[in-house]
Formats: C-alpha cells, sequence, structure tokens
C-alpha cells in the first residue's frame, strides 16, 4: 500500500478533527499572529509558548505596533522564552512587513522577511491563508520518517510531506500530522497502538528509530546549566531593568571576566545589547 494513498489521508483527519487542542493560534487567520506564533514555536513547548504568545500580541498586536517600539521593548516583552534573536528577527520582519505597506502572500516574499526561513515562510502559508503547502517541523518530520521506515535527507523528507497533503485541506492536514507527532509519535515512548497511522506504518516501535538523524527531526538539546545560554539569559534579564555597568557583568552571570566579556561580545554581534564603554543598555 502507498503512503500517499486517500485511506492514510482520511484516518488521520478524522483522527484530528475531534482531537486538536485549543491552542489560540489556531483560532486566529491572522499573518501576523501566526508569524508570531511560530517564531516562538521554534525550539520551545507549545504550553510554555501560550501565555507569552498572548502578552506579546496583547502589546504588539500588528507588525505596525512592533515595529514602532525599540527593540529593546520587544526584548523585555519576549524575556522568559529563550533565543532571544527570535525577537530581533521577528521586530525586522515587522519593519519590512511595514516598509512593504502589507503582509506578503507569497512563498518568495516570505522568505524576503528577515529570519524567515523555508518552514515559516510555509506555515504562515497553511495556516493564515490556508493554502495546499506542505510543512515540516520536527514532528512532523519524526512522523514521516518513522512511516518510511528509514531516514530521510532533506530533499525526500519534503517531497513525501508534499505527496502527502490533500488538496484542499492544507491548513488541516498540517495541523493533524504536527499534532500527531506531538502527541502520539513522540520522541521517546511513542504511543504506537493508539496512532492512526499503524497500518501503514514501517516502524512499529521496533528496532532502531529511523527517526533518530533523519532530516528535519531536532536532537537532545545541549544541556542549559552552566552554559554560555544560560548566561546571555541572566544579563539580559538584568538588563530589562535598565543599564549594568560593565565591571558588574562578571557577577551579574556568574562567570569569570574573560567569560562575561565573551558573552557581552556575543550579545553586542547580535544586536540583542549596545555597550558605551562604561554600560551595557537593552537593544
Amino acid at each position: 500500500m502507498g503512503l500517499s494513498e486517500p485511506p492514510l489521508v482520511g484516518a488521520l483527519l478524522a483522527w484530528g478533527a475531534p482531537r486538536l487542542r485549543d491552542l489560540p493560534w489556531r483560532r486566529t487567520r491572522d499573518p501576523w499572529a501566526v508569524l508570531v506564533s511560530e517564531v516562538m514555536l521554534q525550539q520551545t513547548q507549545a504550553l510554555r509558548v501560550v501565555p507569552k504568545y498572548l502578552e506579546f500580541l496583547e502589546v504588539f498586536p500588528t507588525p505596525h505596533a512592533c515595529a514602532e517600539a525599540p527593540l529593546a521593548d520587544v526584548l523585555r516583552q519576549w524575556q522568559g522564552l529563550g533565543y532571544p534573536r527570535r525577537a530581533r528577527n521577528l521586530h525586522a520582519a515587522a519593519s519590512a512587513v511595514v516598509a512593504r505597506g502589507g503582509f506578503p502572500d507569497t512563498l518568495d516574499d516570505l522568505l524576503a522577511l528577515p529570519g524567515v526561513g523555508p518552514y515559516t515562510a510555509r506555515a504562515v502559508l497553511a495556516f493564515a491563508y490556508e493554502a495546499d503547502v506542505s510543512v515540516v517541523d520536527t514532528n512532523i518530520a519524526r512522523v514521516l520518517a518513522r512511516l518510511h521506515g528509514r531516514r530521510l535527507t532533506p530533499r525526500e523528507v519534503q517531497r513525501c510531506a508534499d505527496e502527502l497533503s490533500p488538496a484542499g485541506e492544507g491548513w488541516a492536514w498540517n495541523q493533524t500530522i504536527m499534532e500527531l507527532g506531538a502527541v502520539l509519535c513522540r520522541p521517546t515512548s511513542p504511543a504506537c497502538h493508539e496512532c492512526p497511522l499503524a497500518s501503514w506504518c514501517r516502524w512499529h516501535g521496533d528496532g532502531d528509530d529511523p527517526a533518530v538523524g533523519s532530516a528535519g527531526v531536532s536532537g537532545r538539546q545541549a544541556r542549559f546549566d552552566g552554559s554560555d545560554r544560560q548566561a546571555r539569559g541572566a544579563l539580559l534579564r538584568a538588563l530589562g531593568g535598565g543599564p549594568v555597568a560593565r565591571d558588574a557583568v562578571p557577577g551579574v552571570v556568574g562567570r569569570s571576566a574573560e567569560v562575561a566579556m565573551r558573552i557581552v561580545a556575543g550579545l553586542v554581534a547580535d544586536g540583542l545589547v549596545t555597550d558605551d564603554g562604561s554600560h551595557l543598555h537593552l537593544g
């Protein structure tokens, strides 16, 4: 049986219809709100994103509101999500949307926005415009690799997603296969016995997991405690309350002076912090 046959597609859509979690970004077709959600969901679990997403859109409900705000204000609103370069990119994307006079609705124009890559551009098309495009995040890539019973290359994983996606169901299909990967076809302890695609799956939870090392499937994150990422976050949180003296940075981040200055240099290079020689400032 082929993996793109109608029964497989119908089985998954029927499974998802009553089971999709009520996440706030699933209630909107506003491309700005969808973009905010997709940027926040990169490397962050959905339930952690929900409150920050609602708070962010309350402060910055439109691209214009975000573009008009100083980057420092956007970074303050972002605190708690980590990976602050995402906030910088979102601020730049908002400015680009305002400059072009409206939100783009084609793949090429979305890809032209700062920080928007192939996945995010396709996600906006599918979830804001309900276009017939296939997205591939880590959950979807894991489902596809397991269905096929082997590791997939980047080209293969996108082709598999494109072949499965049914015409006229861009929003529902992508949301449903993503949900399957999040709640049943999990990285560890997958609930294969509950899976609506068990009849088509070529792995069934037996033997080596073909998703490991497959294109698009995230590996384990590096340890956070003691990492530069933790130190960067500590400094950004402190800067959210006001300028920080350069000589106070080692104490703020809990690192040696040499490491602290390396952290500062990285944040300045990323455009997240400015250095006037004596004090650091957010944005």
